[in-house]
């Protein structure tokens, strides 16, 4: 008799857009960073120009250690890493797991994935950033898809956007998920902030660079269509052996 079949498992639906995201984006001739998850308040709020009385200092927002040091609340952190260690031209991805005092529920967690990309060089502009994300939304959710940035405030780019994907669920149409507006909102971006580029010891009149992070729990749930954050971290093979 023929011996059983070993089961063999899958890579995790989060890894799988972890991947493909990397695999973009080292086309476009970034490499990937990483960094530890338990950082400095240096490193995650004082370098990235994030003021005393911001709320993602609370302690009801951030989990802290007695010792002063914090799980990071975002990878932004491995570019601050990044820039202090290397001399640019820099263009990087950071991957990995981020960690928020947040009630879990279908949409939120107290920890997730995010992938922040940075890219540092003479003469950087916002075109560039832009050519950059519109390229990685064809690459990511297929032709067709189009991009639109909004003007916001982020302590760490300067001039700051939301960047928007055309919903791919209706192609734009209107529909449930994206409030009949036919937009998704998918990352926030920007010019990296001269004080910033001081703060790891670059000059702004020198160097400029775009900063980008988008979450990647929310990017694979638009893909494949899931409508529970919670399904990711479950275990439950029925789940996972649709991947």
């Amino acid at each position: 008799l023929p011996g059983r079949r070993w089961r063999i498992g899958t890579k995790h639906p989060v890894n799988q857009t972890i991947d493909e995201c990397c695999a973009i984006f080292r086309r476009m001739g970034f490499t990937a960073a990483a960094g530890p998850e338990i950082e400095t308040v240096y490193n995650c709020f004082d370098a990235l120009n994030a003021p005393a009385d911001h709320p993602s200092r609370d302690p009801k927002d951030t989990f802290y250690f007695d010792d002063g040091r914090l799980m990071r609340t975002q990878t932004s952190t491995v570019q601050i890493r990044t820039m202090l260690s290397r001399k640019p031209p820099i263009r990087i991805v950071s991957p990995g797991r981020c960690y928020r005092r947040d009630t879990p529920d279908a949409t939120h967690g107290v920890h997730f994935h995010q992938i922040e990309g940075l890219y540092v060089d003479k003469n950087v502009s916002m075109a560039d950033l832009k050519n950059t994300l519109e390229a990685f939304a064809v690459e990511f959710f297929g032709p067709g898809v189009s991009i639109r940035m909004r003007p916001h405030f982020f302590p760490f780019t300067e001039p700051s956007a939301e960047c928007d994907f055309s919903c791919v669920m209706c192609g734009g149409k209107g529909c449930r998920v994206c409030k009949n507006s036919g937009w998704l909102e998918i990352l926030g971006c920007g010019m990296v902030n001269p004080k910033v580029l001081r703060n790891v010891g670059l000059d702004p009149d020198e160097w400029q660079g775009f900063a980008f992070g988008m979450g990647i729990e929310r990017l694979t749930m638009l893909k494949h269509r899931i409508g529970d954050l919670r399904l990711f971290s479950d275990n439950d093979l029925r789940f996972l052996k649709q991947f």
